[in-house]
C-alpha cells in the first residue's frame, strides 16, 4: 500500500541517511558487532551532517523541526541497512524530548548546542536492580545539600550508558507514604562527576552493538541547576513521554519485520530444495502472503499513530495498542521468516538470525506486553 505519512523533506532526509549508512557505517559495521560497541565519534559525524539535531531549535545549531517523522526515517533506514547504531534510538526518541520539553533557558544554552552537534550524547536511568516497570518503586535517592543534590543508588539495563555524556537519573527526593509516585525528580548527571561509575556492559541475546550497562552513584554531587523540569514531578514528566517512547519501539519493530520479509523473499527465490526454488512451494507462498498481510496491517496502525503523535493527539492507550500489536507481529513475522531459511536461519552469520535475536526484547522494554494490556484494559473501563 502507498504510504502518505511523509513529505518531500522527509524523502530528502531519507536519501541523506541511506547514503551516509552506505558510505560511513556498513564498511565497518561487522567490526563494531565483534567489539560490541559503536565508536563514540559516530555521533559527532552524524551531528555534523544534521542527522541528530532536527528537533533542536535553530538558534542552538539544530534544524528547528520538531517532527517525529524524521526519527521514523532514521529508524527505517537503519533497519533496511541491517544496522543498530548503539543507543541512538533511545538518545533521539526517548531522551532528547525530555530536554526539549523541560529544559529551562540556562540549560538550553548549556546543553542544546552539544545535542545538535553530536558532542553530547545522552541516556536515561530509570530501571533499578529491584525495580523494572514499577517506577513508583525507585529507591535511588537524592538529598539536598546546599546548592547540590547528593545522589546515591544504582541503575541497570541502561541503554547508551557507556558513551553517555549526560544521564537523566530518576531519583527519589521526597517520600510520601500516601503516594509512591510523588517525590521523584529528574537529575542530569554529567560524565566524569566524582562518585558516578559506569559499570559492566551487560551481554544480551541480541542487539550486540547497543551498549547496555549498569550505573552506580556514590555520594554524587549534582548541581541544583541540573534538575530537569519540576522538582518532585518526575512521574508526571515520564508519563508525558511514554507515548513516544513506546511508539519508537513500534517503529523499529515494523521496520525490522519488513527487513526480515525482504530478506526471506530474496532467499526463497535463490535457495533450491528437491530440484526447485523454495519459492515454488505452496507453503512458502502462503506463509509469505500471510506475513506480508500482517506487515501491512501493522504498518497502517503504526502510520496512523505517528500521524496522531505529530498532530499532538496520541493517547497513552493508543500508544500501548500500537506497541503491543507491532511488537507481537514482529515476533511472529521474524520467526516465520527464519523458519523459511531452514538451518541457515539459525546461524548468526545470517541476517535473519540477528533480526530474530534482536526482536525478542521489543516485547519487554518500554513496557512489557502484559503492562500494555493492563493500560488498554483500563481505557476500556475494566
Amino acid at each position: 500500500m502507498r504510504r502518505t505519512l511523509f513529505e518531500q523533506d522527509h524523502d530528502d532526509f531519507r536519501h541523506l541517511v541511506r547514503d551516509y549508512l552506505s558510505r560511513e557505517v556498513l564498511p565497518d559495521y561487522e567490526d563494531w558487532r565483534r567489539t560490541g560497541l559503536v565508536p563514540r565519534e559516530l555521533f559527532r559525524h552524524m551531528g555534523k551532517l544534521g542527522l541528530l539535531g532536527t528537533a533542536i531549535p535553530e538558534e542552538y545549531g539544530g534544524g528547528g523541526r520538531d517532527d517525529y517523522r524524521f526519527n521514523v526515517v532514521l529508524q527505517e533506514e537503519c533497519a533496511r541497512a541491517g544496522v543498530t547504531l548503539g543507543g541512538l534510538r533511545t538518545h533521539l526518541d526517548v531522551v532528547v524530548p525530555y530536554f526539549t520539553g523541560l529544559a529551562n533557558a540556562e540549560q538550553r544554552r548549556r546543553w542544546f548546542p552539544g545535542l545538535a552537534s553530536g558532542e553530547l550524547y545522552t541516556a536515561i536511568a530509570m530501571s533499578e536492580p529491584g525495580t523494572g516497570s514499577d517506577l513508583a518503586g525507585i529507591t535511588t535517592r537524592a538529598v539536598r545539600d546546599g546548592g547540590h543534590w547528593l545522589l546515591n543508588g544504582a541503575k541497570t539495563f541502561i541503554t547508551g550508558g557507556h558513551h553517555a555524556d549526560l544521564v537523566i537519573v530518576v531519583a527519589r527526593t521526597a517520600t510520601d507514604p500516601a503516594d509512591r509516585r510523588a517525590g521523584l525528580t529528574l537529575l542530569v548527571v554529567e560524565k566524569g562527576t566524582p562518585g558516578f561509575t559506569v559499570g559492566r556492559k551487560l551481554e544480551k541475546i541480541g542487539l550486540p552493538t547497543q551498549d547496555t550497562v549498569e550505573l552506580s552513584f556514590d555520594d554524587v554531587r549534582v548541581p541544583a541547576a541540573n534538575v530537569l523540569g519540576e522538582e518532585g514531578a518526575a512521574f508526571t514528566h515520564l508519563g508525558r513521554n511514554l507515548a513516544q517512547e513506546r511508539l519508537a519501539i513500534a517503529v523499529g519493530a515494523v521496520a525490522q519485520a519488513r527487513a526480515a520479509l525482504d530478506l526471506t523473499v530474496a532467499y526463497v527465490r535463490d535457495r533450491t530444495v528437491f530440484g526447485k526454488p523454495v519459492a515454488h512451494f505452496q507453503n512458502t507462498k502462503f506463509e509469505l502472503a500471510a506475513v506480508a498481510t500482517e506487515l501491512e496491517a501493522a504498518q497502517a496502525l503504526l502510520d496512523a499513530a505517528v500521524s496522531a503523535l505529530v498532530d499532538g493527539g496520541l493517547s497513552p492507550a493508543d500508544a500501548a495498542k500500537t506497541k503491543l500489536f507491532c511488537t507481537e507481529t514482529q515476533g511472529r513475522i521474524v520467526d516465520r521468516c527464519l523458519q523459511l531459511h531452514g538451518g541457515y536461519g539459525y546461524i548468526l552469520e545470517s541476517p535473519v538470525a540477528r533480526l530474530y535475536a534482536d526482536a525478542r526484547v521489543t516485547r519487554i522494554y518500554g513496557g512489557t506486553s502484559e503492562v500494555l494490556k493492563t493500560i488498554i484494559a483500563k481505557s476500556l473501563g475494566l
